[in-house]
């Protein structure tokens, strides 16, 4: 399975080193979606990376717990110190700031690096639209592509670290907690995120691809281009084009899903898009 997983990336198994880390978490946010389909489908996920791995190295992708998830086992796979952290993603700055467990975070250490030279390393294939590679667990502000980003000591988590998107991103920031955590942690904030009808996950379907000169993002039916230029927007309000969108920019064929799941997935998207359409006119 873990071959399948690296050449779905791209690439090949090879010693931990940083050169390989970086390209590690590139090809994974480039080639491996963020995406939440399967609650629109109708179809039950755990957090249990083990079924997350056999997903993805299938053609899926997923949110946060299944991305993270599979990445963490890849990673110790492949001989990285990587554990796994409590982690909070606040969607606006009137969000408190800490971490209530709506994320998993990554921590890769043992790879000192000239201008790291503590090792440790902030991993996430799991922001969705965040960071494109690995960034050094310390205090400071980084570029990647047109976007910045800040890192810092979280004023929420003792001892843990704050995460500061960029202004242009989806969500404000994220905390995360420093000690190590199981992904039991997790189950009931994945219930809540794929069951409740207050969820954003059940309100709207979200698909994510980050890349180094920019952002793909496709929210109910909109599809949108965030880069160095300005931001592009269109509605792909027939289901050829939502399909193909998906899999020419996003890399989803859906080979899982039969004609009839394709037709009831499109209803329910399109439905939700018209909905929309009409609050915001009443607006």
């Amino acid at each position: 399975m873990i071959d399948r997983y690296l050449r779905r990336l791209g690439l090949s198994e090879g010693p931990p080193s940083v050169e390989a880390l970086f390209r590690l978490q590139s090809a994974h946010v480039e080639r491996v979606a963020y995406e939440n389909l399967e609650i629109w489908l109708d179809r039950p996920t755990t957090v249990d990376p083990a079924e997350s791995v056999r997903r993805i190295a299938s053609g899926r992708g997923g949110y946060c717990f299944h991305l993270n998830g599979a990445f963490s086992v890849l990673l110790k796979e492949l001989g990285y110190q990587v554990t796994r952290h409590f982690g909070g993603v606040q969607n606006s700055p009137d969000n408190p700031p800490g971490a209530d467990g709506n994320h998993l975070v990554l921590m890769v250490s043992g790879l000192p690096s000239d201008g790291n030279p503590d090792g440790r390393w902030f991993v996430d294939a799991g922001l969705g639209d965040a960071i494109h590679e690995p960034l050094p667990l310390m205090e400071g502000a980084y570029a990647q592509g047109p976007f910045r980003y800040g890192l810092r000591r979280s004023e929420a988590e003792p001892g843990g670290w704050r995460f500061d998107h960029d202004p242009r991103g989806g969500f404000a920031g994220m905390d995360f907690r420093p000690e190590p955590t199981g992904m039991d942690a997790f189950a009931a904030k994945h219930e809540y995120l794929s069951t409740s009808p207050e969820s954003g996950f059940v309100q709207v379907a979200a698909i994510q691809r980050r890349d180094v000169t920019g952002l793909d993002k496709l929210t109910g039916l909109v599809l949108k281009r965030i880069g160095a230029g300005p931001e592009s927007s269109t509605t792909l309000d027939r289901p050829e084009d939502y399909f193909g969108a998906l899999a020419d920019v996003f890399g989803l064929t859906l080979d899982d899903v039969t004609a009839p799941e394709r037709e009831k997935l499109w209803q329910r998207l399109y439905g939700a898009h018209e909905r929309w359409m009409g609050r915001n006119d009443l607006s």
